[in-house]
């Protein structure tokens, strides 16, 4: 296990838990993302703040401080997510 923010750009990660308690992971929960699910490291801006995630077909921005409160289980056979073709 490891925080979100120590994974490098490209890598995947299954997200161990959020705290229902924090408004970031609150809104983090609205937009799709629970614990369990698998998200991309996408880029990290030059100074190492802010974060691109992507999960769900989407990216979102998180702070540093934020990325650095998400844990996740870096795995081999972390299976990739992709989005989902339109018919």
């Amino acid at each position: 296990m490891t925080p979100l923010s120590q994974l490098l750009p490209g890598q995947f990660g299954k997200l161990a838990s959020l705290n229902p308690e924090r408004g970031v992971d609150q809104r983090l929960m609205a937009l799709g993302l629970l614990p369990g699910m698998v998200l991309k490291l996408v880029r990290k801006a030059p100074l190492g703040d802010p974060l691109a995630i992507e999960f769900g077909g989407q990216v979102v921005s998180l702070r540093l401080s934020e990325a650095e409160s998400l844990i996740v289980d870096v795995a081999a056979d972390c299976p990739i997510q992709r989005p989902r073709a339109t018919p």
